[in-house]
């Protein structure tokens, strides 16, 4: 060996190697350092799914509104499993009530919301309807939205319920923003953790049948869910007057 540095795939490619063969290597390459990754983040999964689980089980049970804060880290987790090992989300839509939804929701959030001196409420016009989702993923949709609006508005947080156009409209809503929009935006494009927040909420709104809609009231905002209703449960009886 004379001692001299190895050439680079590069100066090899610029001197004898053809283009398609250099790119072949880089190819292989890249999926060898994938395949490290991929092994990795399945042994960490791995290693924060027992624990997980052993808490779900080992909580109490909960009211039957929704899922609680340990099954959406749960389903949290599963989501980033599937994706690492390329398969699609799961998604389990059912009829539920809108209202229990919006209820567990603000059960979640309450003792923050208290803590930061501010108070969470659900204001529902719209009785039992029910829906046709995911309850986790709407679940964590709405808790995009709490965030967003505990660390971005003011005034009181309320989960607003009310039928809309043949769908159900669950809203989360502000009553004054802290920061002008452009300042956040220009934050959240330098900090690579923040910003998904509505991304991700559209995207499982989509994913259930729905959309995600933002308007202004006020000083506040209203950052709004439609989400798609159920067929209605048949009675079990029939009404009084058809059996005279």
């Amino acid at each position: 060996m004379s001692g001299e540095p190895l050439a680079s795939i590069a100066d090899l490619a610029g001197a004898t190697w053809p283009v398609g063969l250099t790119m072949a290597v880089v190819a292989v390459r890249e999926r060898f350092r994938d395949g490290r990754r991929r092994r990795a983040l399945n042994e960490r999964l791995h290693e924060l799914r027992r624990p997980l689980q052993a808490l779900v089980l080992a909580a109490k049970p909960g009211s039957g509104n929704g899922p609680d804060p340990l099954e959406l880290a749960l389903a949290a987790l599963r989501d980033l499993d599937r994706e690492v090992n390329g398969e699609p989300p799961e998604l389990r839509r059912r009829p539920i009530e809108g209202r229990m939804l919006a209820v567990a929701a603000a059960e979640r959030w309450r003792s923050r919301t208290a803590s930061s001196g501010r108070r969470i409420a659900v204001r529902w016009r719209c009785g039992d309807e029910l829906v046709d989702v995911d309850p986790v993923r709407v679940a964590q949709a709405l808790d995009n939205l709490i965030a967003n609006a505990l660390e971005h508005g003011g005034g009181q947080i309320t989960i607003e319920g009310a039928r809309r156009g043949g769908r159900l409209e669950v809203a989360v809503r502000d009553h004054g923003g802290r920061k002008p929009r452009r300042v956040r935006e220009a934050r959240e494009r330098r900090e690579p953790r923040r910003g998904h927040g509505l991304r991700l909420t559209r995207s499982l709104a989509r994913g259930n049948g729905g959309r995600l809609r933002l308007r202004t009231v006020g000083r506040g905002t209203v950052a709004a869910l439609e989400l798609p209703l159920a067929p209605r449960r048949r009675r079990a009886f029939a009404p009084i007057h058809q059996l005279r």
